[in-house]
């Protein structure tokens, strides 16, 4: 096992929260609940990035911002039905997920 940092996402609904990070090519692991009612938690993962989304209060901040950086980012900005802008180092995308939290996605410019 190689050594990461996952970022948490505060999500309200992490099965709706899940549905949205799949249109970003994102794949549910596990999730977790202390007993059945109470708030997920949950792993996805997209090839070598994870995220654990979790509905429990005090986890994480609304608004946080994860930047991704992949392969093909113009995929992504149609399937959003978004523009993508050029900046010095990438070509960007910025989304906000269901919960607002902020997703900025770039392809590196070789």
């Amino acid at each position: 096992m190689s050594e990461q940092a996952i970022p948490i996402l505060r999500v309200t609904d992490a099965q709706a929260a899940v549905r949205w990070y799949q249109r970003l090519g994102f794949t549910q692991v596990w999730e977790h609940r202390f007993e059945p009612g109470l708030p997920a938690f949950v792993e996805i993962t997209r090839g070598p990035v994870s995220l654990f989304l979790s509905e429990h209060t005090g986890d994480a901040r609304p608004d946080t911002l994860v930047y991704l950086r992949v392969r093909d980012v113009d995929t992504i900005a149609t399937e959003f039905g978004t523009t993508v802008e050029e900046a010095p180092w990438a070509r960007e995308i910025e989304l906000q997920d269901p919960d607002g939290n902020r997703l900025r996605i770039g392809t590196p410019i070789p």
